[in-house]
């Protein structure tokens, strides 16, 4: 006999007893039935074939996971968010503490109790996590993963990929009376990656010589006339304001060695004065060893694009995780919270929904999230945008600047050829905000059924200074827009301090907030020319800079006068 569960999906005698008995361990009163997790799992390869199963994972090898609870209040949290990021309410910018985010709408202690006490009864160790987090970390062996979940844990060969990667056969289910939201950790089909470029990789990808890159003499204050971060903040900035009592996250999949950051301040003569932590939010080592085969590039560029930007910051905390949840988790927990945050990361998730609970969380709390858009010119389906074209984050292009002097003022800019930018390829649905009229138009080719991507960019060419891995810096050999994310994170730190200095508090997500103050009724306004550098020339992919608003460049790089006209 086979009976089924609500979504038809086919359980045996044995998973249907299974399921009945625990399910009646753990409080279910209605009819019995196996429970879905809510987000999916399974990769689109393996559904179809594409991806062929070549084995399984051995049952006592140990895995580690992050379970992550569903909102309580999903609808609420939605009307919510959308109250406090809009400049027009009266309750705007009047956020919640992470406790109070989970006494409105996160997990009840009694859910997260159960969740815990299950995931016991299949012999994992819990690890860490936490109800505000709306997680539980988890280490156990693959047999435990299988009957917990009612999955198989296969091997497969990925589909455009050399190398083989491991999945469940199918979505997972639990015997629980609750539903879970996500389970992180059950494959590795996409591994991220920064997002940044050497200019070797990009000559030799293009034909072309190295030197032949950047057709421009760089105007940075570093060897060989390369950018530094303190450049980058000349150049955009160039005020008082240091981020003095701000808190600074740096999302990050791997460590870093802090000599190569020392090292970077001393060959060009300056002093970090900002403390730097490094946080393993999931037992992740926050060491990273080029003798280890670990590139601490990305990483260290981070930091110094960020402290460059705002030398004052009261703290720099670099948070490394081997899943996203689990980062984000503590990003939107810890303490102090950091208010602003870069991400230089890129990956593809099985479900593009997975960390929009967390993203609408840190809107809650008045965080503001930034993601490089990518490097590889126009999004795609082959090139994933993800996370930045999430309609939650502020997504960040990439653009080819040109200072007056070394350590000088902004002289010039266009758009830097292989910005990210495009169309959602997730079919992430078009947000408010750029559904204001004029701002998607027969000029910038955007769609007005989709997300579109960036919003703001800055400095990502080939004429930055950087250090890493223990051996020799370098300068002009890397860009991106990995580069630019951590710099407008630091830049909205001199708001906030700003806001603070005038008695108001964080910015939060700042989307809704540029959008209207850009475009009204299908005009630009005399603030969107004081506020941003428009980026009127140059192309990347199948779109091209245009006047407002474009797919390439977004509304721009900024200048000194955003700070003010943010605060309202």
């Amino acid at each position: 006999m086979i009976r089924s569960n609500a979504t038809g999906k086919d359980l045996t005698n044995g998973t249907f007893r299974l399921a009945l008995a625990i399910a009646l361990a753990f409080g279910a009163t209605a009819a019995v039935q196996a429970a879905e997790v809510s987000t999916h799992h399974v990769r689109d390869a393996v559904h179809a074939g594409a991806a062929k199963a070549v084995g399984r994972l051995p049952a006592n090898q140990m895995m580690s996971l992050d379970v992550v609870l569903p909102l309580r209040d999903k609808a609420g949290l939605d009307a919510f968010v959308a109250d406090v990021t809009n400049p027009a309410s009266p309750n705007f910018r009047h956020y919640v503490t992470p406790a109070e985010f989970t006494a409105r709408f996160g997990p009840t202690k009694n859910d997260y109790d159960t969740v815990v006490q299950y995931l016991s009864k299949y012999g994992f160790t819990i690890t860490g996590g936490s109800r505000d987090g709306m997680d539980v970390q988890v280490v156990g062996p693959v047999s435990a993963i299988e009957a917990a979940f009612n999955v198989k844990m296969r091997t497969y060969q990925h589909d455009t990929e050399n190398r083989v990667f491991y999945s469940p056969d199918r979505e997972p289910v639990t015997g629980l009376a609750i539903p879970l939201w996500h389970v992180s950790g059950l494959d590795n089909y996409s591994i991220p990656h920064p997002m940044l470029v050497k200019k070797t990789d990009y000559a030799m990808a293009h034909g072309i010589s190295a030197d032949a890159v950047v057709s421009h003499a760089t105007t940075g204050s570093g060897p060989s006339a390369s950018f530094l971060g303190s450049d980058m903040r000349a150049a955009y900035y160039g005020g008082t304001l240091t981020g003095t009592g701000q808190n600074l996250g740096l999302f990050e999949y791997y460590g870093t060695d802090l000599a190569d950051l020392t090292t970077y301040y001393n060959n060009v003569h300056q002093t970090n004065n900002v403390p730097v932590t490094l946080l393993s939010t999931d037992g992740t080592s926050t060491s990273c060893l080029y003798s280890a085969g670990c590139d601490d590039t990305e990483q260290t560029l981070d930091m110094t694009q960020a402290l460059g930007m705002a030398p004052g910051l009261s703290s720099l905390v670099m948070y490394v995780g081997s899943t996203d949840t689990a980062i984000i988790s503590a990003m939107t927990t810890h303490s102090p919270l950091p208010t602003t945050i870069g991400c230089s990361w890129g990956w593809t998730p099985a479900d593009p929904s997975t960390l929009d609970p967390y993203f609408e969380k840190m809107a809650a709390q008045g965080q503001t999230f930034f993601a490089a858009s990518g490097d590889n010119k126009t999004w795609s389906s082959r090139n994933e945008a993800w996370p930045a074209d999430d309609a939650n984050v502020i997504s960040v292009g990439g653009t080819d600047l040109i200072t007056s002097s070394a350590g000088g003022p902004w002289k010039s800019e266009t758009a830097w050829v292989d910005s990210g930018g495009g169309i959602s390829p997730d079919k992430i649905a078009i947000p408010s905000w750029q559904k204001i009229a004029g701002v998607i138009n027969s000029s910038n080719h955007g769609s007005t059924t989709y997300r579109n991507g960036p919003d703001v960019s800055a400095n990502a060419n080939f004429t930055f200074y950087t250090c890493a891995d223990q051996t020799s810096c370098l300068a002009n050999s890397y860009g991106g827009t990995s580069f630019a994310a951590p710099m407008w994170a630091a830049f909205i730190a001199l708001a906030n301090e700003q806001q603070a200095n005038v008695g108001k508090t964080n910015l939060g997500f700042l989307d809704p907030v540029i959008y209207a103050e850009n475009e009204s009724g299908g005009a630009l306004t005399a603030t969107y020319a004081t506020d941003f550098h428009d980026i009127t020339s140059g192309k990347s992919g199948t779109y091209s800079a245009v006047v407002g608003y474009d797919l390439v460049t977004g509304w721009g790089s900024p200048k000194a006068a955003l700070i003010t006209t943010l605060y309202p």
